[in-house]
């Protein structure tokens, strides 16, 4: 293992200072203030609300000089902007008493069919989806609406979700709003644990309570990066018939395998029991904010009301700018490039941290996705530790973060999707040194080894933000 160069001296950064108080600032964030007029009238559900770890780093995170990868935000280098501007123009020019007028809360009907042709395109054939009926889905702002409205649709305060350990933040962020209890359910490098599943079913049982339904992100996951083994999936699925549990699958990373290797869906195992939830924001563009929900027909007759009294109707514009997309672009040689693009910058993480991180990390293999989770020493507190790496112009988004309970703090999550492979390798080698200078405190006062040093206390479930998505 090469060495890694000290951590440059805070005073010698741009914005050290700023780093530095934003840092402390880290897990304290929270709805209201002692100087807010109106805190004691908000709704008990807001006490469980507070800013993602990293959003008070953020605006000193996002500065050039500092490598951020901490955020899932795709890069659309790829796009065909020219092409995207003159679709957008002809749109407005032929059909913008309609794209600009409010529309159906369900969605726009031809987009609704669309969203069949590319869930086959995963799938290799409609069927392979489960069967699909363009009435049956549900166009949302972006799959982050799609769970929150599941979520207020059947969590009462108290109620049990479940979700994989660690969770994507932002439907931690969605089930506190609703007071949801969250059990979480161990994985490993092939995905959630059936035997785990299983477990926390029977435990469930044994109190007398029943889970409203498990949240899953089966393929590439968020934050971990690793994918549900396909002879696994049914077992999931069939506990979860067996213990009368809904499957809320999300589903954005699933056409973004490396290889373009591809998984069967939940929901094609069962279709009366699976939510499926679909984005496209890690194959088109994030900023549109469409994504939609397919779902049981009870279901989505619910999920349209909810629409209403939420938004009225996602934007007619949006949806029409995303058809017009599919309809007139090679959108599958797109997601190809996608999957390229996105395989270079992963292979650069690997390679870096392989070089540079010290002895005792460990991390996941991803074969698709955004993501990788590594795991540092004994006695390393990531959240803690997060200003120290600003403060060397690398930004990453804590463990702590993907669990409802605030454990973690071993495991950060490592975004390679944005950065080019070069920033990533430099963002790899100046966290290298933090953790070297962590370390390095650790040995010298005696603080490493099992229990030696306190972690940082539970920051809460956080909203979800642009920053740790």
């Amino acid at each position: 293992m090469t060495p890694t160069p000290p951590v440059p001296r805070p005073d010698a950064l741009p914005g050290a200072g700023a780093a530095a108080a934003a840092g402390a600032a880290v897990g304290t964030v929270s709805t209201g203030s002692t100087g807010d007029p109106h805190s004691d009238r908000y709704a008990a559900r807001t006490a469980g609300m507070t800013a993602s770890e990293i959003r008070a780093l953020f605006a000193v995170a996002s500065r050039p000089e500092v490598v951020s990868l901490a955020g899932g935000m795709p890069n659309l280098a790829a796009l065909p902007l020219d092409s995207l501007a003159r679709e957008v123009g002809g749109l407005i020019a032929a059909e913008g008493q309609s794209a600009l007028q409010y529309g159906s809360a369900q969605g726009v009907p031809v987009l609704r069919e669309q969203i069949g042709e590319v869930m086959a395109f995963e799938a290799g054939s409609t069927s392979a989806t489960g069967g699909f009926a363009p009435d049956d889905v549900v166009v949302t702002v972006g799959s982050q609406s799609a769970l929150d409205m599941l979520t207020r649709l059947f969590v009462d305060p108290g109620d049990v979700v479940l979700a994989e350990s660690p969770s994507y933040v932002g439907a931690l962020g969605s089930f506190a709003a609703y007071q949801a209890e969250v059990r979480h359910v161990a994985m490993d490098d092939d995905g959630l644990v059936p035997a785990a599943l299983e477990e926390a079913l029977q435990r469930l049982a044994a109190e007398g309570r029943r889970a409203k339904f498990l949240y899953t992100v089966p393929n590439f996951h968020n934050p971990v990066g690793v994918s549900l083994a396909a002879e696994r999936r049914p077992e999931i699925v069939e506990t979860c018939r067996r213990h009368g549990v809904l499957i809320v699958e999300d589903n954005p990373y699933g056409l973004l395998g490396f290889d373009g290797q591809t998984y069967p869906s939940l929901r094609s195992l069962d279709p009366d029991n699976v939510v499926y939830l679909g984005s496209f924001s890690k194959i088109f563009a994030s900023g549109l904010r469409v994504g939609w929900a397919l779902a049981p027909h009870g279901i989505k007759d619910k999920l349209v009301l909810a629409a209403e009294s939420a938004t009225l109707c996602p934007p007619a514009f949006t949806q029409l700018v995303v058809s017009r997309y599919l309809a007139t672009h090679d959108w599958r040689s797109l997601v190809k490039s996608f999957r390229e693009m996105y395989r270079e910058r992963c292979d650069a993480m690997l390679g870096a941290l392989e070089v540079h991180l010290p002895e005792g990390c460990r991390w996941t293999r991803p074969r698709g996705g955004f993501f990788v989770w590594a795991t540092v020493p004994e006695g390393v507190d990531t959240r803690a530790m997060l200003p120290r790496a600003i403060t060397a112009r690398v930004a990453y988004a804590s463990g702590t973060g993907f669990h409802a309970d605030g454990s973690g703090a071993r495991h950060m999550r490592l975004s390679f999707c944005y950065p080019p492979p070069e920033r990533i390798t430099e963002g790899v080698r100046r966290l290298a040194g933090v953790l070297e200078g962590e370390l390095e405190v650790l040995r010298t006062f005696g603080l490493s080894g099992p229990g030696a040093r306190p972690t940082a206390g539970p920051p809460g479930p956080q909203a979800p933000a642009v920053d740790t998505a």
